[in-house]
């Protein structure tokens, strides 16, 4: 049986991109016969070590500062004594996610030690923000300075999306290719429910850059129009309140951070997916799994979302408040070309973006045998 280490900074049930990206792969690995260990921060005072669901998980002490938004990892004797659990194993390939994570830093040193093969995934396009011009510059060039660090001890570098292979050019890194954010097709999925109406809906966390602010400004004039329409807000973050005392209506409700299992109840009963974000992205999750579970999407074109949605099967506008709106008018007027867009969706994600193929690409880029 080949083992393969991924080192992230979070790890479910801490929910992100990254984490359930990791997550996903990890279950896939673990069907087609791949022990797989995680190495992540121990953000939440859980075991050190522990088996879910066929994966083991390995968790490093961190200091309590920025411990929900920065894991710092704490090399004390439990630090090393949980990593040299790490050679117990026969390591065929270590994964590290992002490049200023420090747990990337830490599996990458590892592999270099241990001559591991060691490869990064991107999952960004663009540099983080903190939406403060003087703090983000400090944060950019500690990005800059992280990725030389890591330069040298990496095999290969790929991103979630072509998108994020592109940024790597900025650091003077050559992709080695595309390892696609996903969605397992194969799951057992809730039936869309059937309603008046239309349901609008949007999941993500709640901060300025994922145009949140764009969807609930443009929803308030709609509902001046319409009698007969529903927004879902789905997930939390550090605007929740603001944006819940904001925009109190009675056709918009706030669902706050919510379980797969209940999200997919959600998708069930929406039309239309919203996620206009302002900055660039990798892949958004959310998207894959408005398209699987049968919804038309409105999107913006940032990052790597055109990779999954072009003219024919969604409908992409600008990053402002007039053109979601006109998007949204649009398809509650076109029930017709709403459902030609869940249709193409829906086929382009299951012949593109589906765990089982990626989950094998991987593999067969890193010469795993299975």
């Amino acid at each position: 049986m080949s083992n393969i280490v991924i080192f992230s900074g979070y790890f479910v049930p801490h929910l992100g991109g990254i984490e359930r990206y990791i997550d996903n792969l990890s279950k896939q690995f673990v069907k087609k016969n791949v022990n797989v260990i995680i190495v992540t921060s121990n953000y939440n005072n859980d075991k050190d070590e522990e088996n879910v669901n066929g994966i083991e998980i390995l968790r490093l002490p961190i200091f309590n500062i920025f411990k929900n938004r920065y894991p710092i990892i704490k090399k004390n004797s439990k630090y090393r004594k949980i990593i040299s659990k790490l050679d117990n194993y026969k390591i065929d390939a270590i994964i590290v996610n992002t490049r200023f994570h420090l747990t990337s830093h830490i599996g990458a040193q590892y592999g270099k030690k241990k001559n591991i093969p060691t490869y990064l995934i991107e999952h960004g396009s663009n540099y983080v923000t903190l939406d403060n011009k003087f703090i983000d510059f400090f944060a950019n060039r500690y990005e800059d300075f992280l990725t030389w660090l890591i330069k040298g001890k990496i095999k290969d570098f790929y991103g979630v999306s072509n998108a994020c292979g592109k940024w790597l050019k900025n650091f003077n890194i050559e992709s080695s290719g595309t390892w696609y954010n996903s969605i397992d097709c194969e799951q057992k999925i809730p039936r869309k429910t059937k309603h008046d109406g239309v349901n609008f809906m949007y999941a993500g966390r709640l901060i300025k850059q994922k145009g949140i602010g764009n969807i609930l400004s443009a929803f308030s004039k709609l509902e001046k129009e319409y009698k007969n329409i529903h927004l879902f807000i789905a997930g939390d973050g550090p605007e929740y309140d603001y944006y819940k005392n904001e925009y109190k209506s009675g056709n918009t409700e706030f669902l706050g951070k919510l379980e797969y299992q209940e999200l997919l109840k959600y998708y069930a009963k929406t039309d239309v997916f919203l996620y206009p974000p302002l900055w660039p992205e990798g892949l958004p999750t959310s998207i894959l799994e408005a398209g699987l579970m049968k919804c038309a999407v409105i999107v913006t074109d940032q990052g790597g979302i055109k990779e999954i949605v072009n003219s024919k099967n969604g409908l992409i506008v600008d990053s402002n408040v007039e053109s979601l709106y006109n998007g949204m008018k649009l398809l509650i007027d076109n029930p017709v070309k709403r459902n030609s867009f869940v249709q193409e969706l829906n086929k382009t994600i299951r012949e593109k973006f589906s765990w089982n193929k990626t989950s094998d690409k991987i593999l067969k880029d890193m010469g795993v045998q299975l």
